[in-house]
């Protein structure tokens, strides 16, 4: 037996059939909040992921109510963009944890691409992008706000699409009773200042969360950097995003723009919506004739794996479900953190960033990601060439003039 087929079949969640209808099969990921697992619908026989929130969210009726509502809400918006949410349930009396049943998208998560092939070209990126920003703006228009947007919310299936996960389950935690006001909810990463500052937000803190994607798509990093997860995220309160062309060469001047105005500090500054910067997309990608582009899904993800451990059988009842284990946790969770304290800095995938050998939409991706230093090197060799032609000039010079009374 492997170790992930081990593992698995140690997790208390594993076998479990929750509200006598939704069997947990294999664990995809968990983040701080939940966990997230293959699943069944038994009446439907329709396979989907279940999202199971930690236990100790069991009986919080602030954030319980508020996880309903969220549930609702988002299970009435429809677009390509969006995950949909079938079903919520649990959080009673029985022991049960809250979940919540969502398509189940066969694929991998934007994260899981970008450590397969690094940093995008602009056409790769504005096909990302369009499905994402289409679905926020539907969300957006119905009063939604997402709060924590980021590469693992952002799922791509094996035919191509793209889609935005996790609507609503931050707004939720927001609320729990275990929550305080002090806390920051979020992904360090992508927060927008504001809500580090105050933790309001509305659709612009969405669209500056949409800035750093686009900035990290472009570059294969994210523009701020801190000792703590709690540095990095007030490095935004006094400092600009800079031009992802400054980190990495062939970025066009256009998506620099769209960068600079959805990251702006003051929220009044930027796009309202995802709608707004979704037109300012098609104007940049029809001025630099960004060709049409089908966006891979990663060739090896956690919910490919997940597909490969048997499905175990059913060994627990609803009302013996307990929280899900603390397993191995992915590179950028969902974190609540105390603006007055300095957690431990999270320790770094040293190869996350960094971009395999090959092609990315037909363009090699070292050169793609080199074509800075390439530019540096060249800049150096030509100031190199013009001293020491003024050199020569400036020794011939001074070697004329010192022999011209001994020609004359």
């Amino acid at each position: 037996m492997s170790s992930m087929e081990t593992y698995q079949h140690s997790d208390p969640m594993t076998g479990a059939v929750l509200d006598g209808r939704y069997r947990v099969d294999t664990l995809i990921a968990t983040g701080g909040m939940s966990g997230v697992y293959r699943g069944l619908d038994l009446r439907l026989d329709r396979p989907v992921a279940l999202k199971i929130m930690d236990s100790r969210y069991a009986g919080d009726e602030h954030f319980l109510t508020r996880f309903q509502r969220e549930a609702r809400a988002v299970a009435r918006l429809k677009d390509p963009g969006l995950v949909a949410v079938y079903d919520q349930g649990g959080g009673d009396t029985r022991g049960c944890p809250a979940f919540l049943v969502m398509e189940l998208v066969e694929g991998g998560t934007l994260r899981e691409l970008l450590r397969e092939r690094g940093p995008m070209p602009p056409h790769a990126v504005a096909a990302v992008l369009r499905p994402v920003l289409g679905g926020l703006a539907v969300a957006h228009r119905a009063g939604l706000v997402h709060r924590d947007i980021k590469p693992e919310n952002v799922l791509i299936s094996d035919d191509g699409e793209v889609k935005i996960a996790d609507f609503g389950l931050v707004r939720a935690v927001a609320e729990a009773k275990i929550t305080s006001t002090s806390v920051i909810l979020g992904t360090a990463a992508y927060l927008s200042p504001e809500q580090v500052g105050t933790g309001d937000t509305d659709s612009r803190g969405d669209v500056y969360s949409i800035g750093i994607l686009v900035y990290e798509l472009l570059t294969g990093t994210t523009p701020f950097a801190g000792d703590t997860t709690l540095a990095v995220a007030y490095q935004r309160m006094d400092h600009d995003v800079t031009p992802p062309s400054s980190v990495i060469g062939g970025v066009p001047r256009q998506f620099d723009e769209l960068v600079a105005c959805a990251t702006s500090r003051d929220p009044a500054a930027r796009f309202a919506d995802a709608a707004e910067m979704l037109e300012e997309l098609d104007t940049v990608a029809r001025e630099l004739a960004l060709p049409p582009f089908r966006v891979p899904a990663p060739r090896t993800s956690a919910l490919h794996t997940s597909a490969m451990v048997p499905t175990p059988p059913p060994s627990l009842a609803t009302e013996n479900v307990d929280r899900p284990p603390n397993a191995t946790p992915a590179s950028r969770h969902t974190k609540a953190f105390q603006r007055d304290q300095l957690p431990a800095p999270e320790p770094e995938d040293e190869d996350e960033y960094q971009p395999l050998t090959g092609q990315f939409a037909g363009i090699e991706l070292a050169e793609f990601y080199w074509a800075r230093q390439r530019a540096k090197r060249m800049l150096l060799f030509w100031v190199v060439a013009v001293i020491t032609l003024a050199g020569l000039a400036a020794a011939g010079a001074w070697t004329l003039g010192t022999n011209l009374p001994n020609l004359l």
